[in-house]
């Protein structure tokens, strides 16, 4: 889950009135007015805020950056909101993070932004605990680790289709590619995945004993 972020007024990159002199005011067929689109966009922000935070975090954004990626994909909102079309909203912004995940992977591809020493202690520490937050904290952190060890294309997919629920075809098309080919590549995530987390696995236990 995201920090505790502002409000859309304060929050969000502000919208700006589009320079025509019109004031904002608008026609019946016109372009939505300037009220309009502001509150057209503080709905999308309220609402896709935290999906897109967490979303770009499982893409690999590094947490130090995190929360400007997130800035970053909705300043593109902001810029094309007259082209996302209503109910859309969601899949534009998928589009959007894809592309800021991919690109900050690219920059720094040697990193690994969920490797944190002090995470795996944790996670081999035997201590019993009761605290609930220390062991979701934990499982996200190996969540992480499993999913910065797996090539990008896999790991966009199984995002997208495994822990934010679109379906097959919806990726396919954030893609860009056929759906034959998303379908295989979930495939293929999950068994990279299942992989994955059986090494982890059994790195713990080595660690535990």
């Amino acid at each position: 889950m995201s920090p505790a972020r502002a409000s859309a007024s304060s929050g969000a990159p502000a919208l700006h009135d589009r320079g025509d002199g019109s004031g904002g005011l608008g026609e019946e067929g016109a372009e939505p007015t300037a009220g309009a689109r502001e509150r057209r966009f503080a709905a999308m922000f309220d609402a896709h805020h935290d999906v897109v935070w967490r979303t770009l975090r499982r893409l690999g954004a590094p947490p130090s950056q995190v929360d400007d990626a997130t800035q970053r994909v909705f300043l593109v909102a902001v810029r094309r909101l007259d082209e996302i079309r209503v109910g859309d909203e969601s899949r534009f912004l998928y589009g959007v993070a894809l592309r800021v995940a991919s690109e900050m992977r690219r920059r720094d591809p040697a990193r690994r932004y969920a490797d944190d020493d002090g995470a795996l202690d944790r996670l081999v520490d035997p201590a019993p605990r009761a605290d609930e937050e220390l062991i979701e904290r934990d499982a996200r952190a190996a969540l992480d680790e499993v999913l910065a060890g797996m090539p990008e294309d896999l790991r966009q997919v199984l995002v997208l289709v495994e822990l934010e629920g679109l379906t097959v075809a919806v990726v396919a098309e954030l893609l860009g590619v056929p759906a034959g080919t998303a379908a295989s590549r979930i495939r293929r995530a999950r068994e990279a995945f299942s992989a994955g987390a059986r090494r982890l696995r059994a790195r713990l236990e080595r660690g535990a004993r």
